[in-house]
């Protein structure tokens, strides 16, 4: 039995002597060495410089504060003695390196704005001539600084091509590279109509489809037929009542549904307009006339109930009148796209309102 305590006590004194050693960090002999060594060949300046970086950080840890705070001086001096000391970074105790050196970046930073300081030099332009700079830069997105130059030159104008970019760069957003889609679209819009099938179910749970031609230009719904059996050869025939007197567009936008057939493309080849398919599953390639669908869907046909295939075509022609001639639209900055049947006259008057849709939507025009 008492060989066992013994046995135990020992085993309990190991531990602790190991767990003590692992605790407190004692430095080695060969570090110590080592260091000792190196500091015999570093020259004197380099230790008093040392020294003089370990006594201020001394200095800082005795203010007696849990986290001790570093004033501009006592950064500046870091940043100062940490530049004599080669071995800087294992001189650091209270801060980290990157701390050091972000400190510096700072001083750096500040140093050169002080120097870079507008002082006695050159006038700056007058607020006219920026402003005419910042115009011709928003007004002409593709123009660059030497042909803004030039411009200005045309005008009387004489300023140099950095002093032009200088006001250049918080007045653009930087151009990417290439054309965007909004630009393509902006450009060719006018040459560009969308098609596209808008099914519907009446009253009798029975399938009706609208067929809808829409103008990418200015939102224009050019043609709507209605119809419950969407063949080939109807579908042809819309687009040939959709294009009367040589009126069609360069590119016609369809998907891929299969009521589109040989007909319809041989009506289209007639008529010298190309089509354009969108790939699988991407509504955004047809986004116009998916809008319009959408526009039918929520300000129309989910609060009328669809009687029969003559009921939908008399709601649609009339509703395609007031989306054409009286409704405001976003992607035209609130402009309408053919202001007919209905004319907003301006000046006095009493404002009437003339109910569309038996009162389901309603355009405002002053009476004469």
């Amino acid at each position: 039995m008492r060989w066992c305590r013994r046995r135990l006590t020992g085993i309990m004194t190991g531990m602790r002597h190991t767990l003590r050693a692992c605790l407190w960090a004692r430095p080695a002999v060969g570090a110590h060495a080592t260091g000792t060594g190196a500091d015999l060949v570093r020259g004197r300046m380099q230790l008093l410089a040392e020294n003089v970086l370990l006594r201020h950080q001394l200095i800082v840890l005795r203010r007696g504060v849990k986290r001790p705070a570093t004033t501009p001086a006592d950064r500046a001096l870091l940043v100062l003695l940490a530049g004599r000391v080669r071995a800087w970074r294992h001189a650091l105790h209270i801060v980290q390196p990157d701390t050091l050196l972000r400190w510096h970046r700072a001083g750096f930073r500040a140093l050169w704005r002080h120097k870079s300081r507008p002082g006695p030099g050159r006038p700056p332009l007058a607020a006219e001539t920026v402003a005419q700079i910042r115009r011709l830069a928003v007004e002409n997105p593709l123009w660059g600084a030497e042909r803004i130059r030039g411009e200005l030159l045309k005008l009387g104008i004489r300023v140099a091509k950095r002093t032009i970019q200088t006001y250049l760069r918080g007045a653009i957003a930087p151009r990417p590279r290439g054309q965007a889609w909004a630009t393509f679209l902006r450009n060719h819009a006018g040459a560009i109509w969308a098609c596209d099938f808008l099914p519907v179910t009446d009253l009798a749970f029975r399938p009706v489809f609208a067929f809808c031609i829409v103008a990418l230009a200015n939102r224009l719904v050019v043609h709507v037929g209605v119809t419950r059996h969407p063949t080939d050869a109807w579908v042809a025939q819309q687009l040939r009542e959709a294009t009367p007197f040589d009126q069609r567009p360069r590119y016609l936008i369809r998907d891929n549904d299969g009521k589109f057939g040989v007909a319809f493309a041989r009506i289209a080849a007639a008529s010298s307009i190309e089509i354009l398919r969108t790939p699988y599953r991407a509504p955004r390639a047809n986004a116009a006339c998916e809008r319009f669908l959408g526009s039918v869907r929520r300000e129309c046909l989910d609060h009328i109930l669809v009687l029969g295939e003559r009921h939908l075509r008399r709601v649609l022609r009339e509703y395609v009148a007031y989306f054409n001639g009286a409704r405001p639209h976003q992607g035209l900055g609130q402009a309408i796209p053919a202001p007919s049947p209905w004319k907003t006259r301006s000046g006095e008057g009493p404002i009437c309102a003339v109910p569309v849709l038996g009162g389901l939507h309603h355009t405002y025009q002053r009476a004469a």
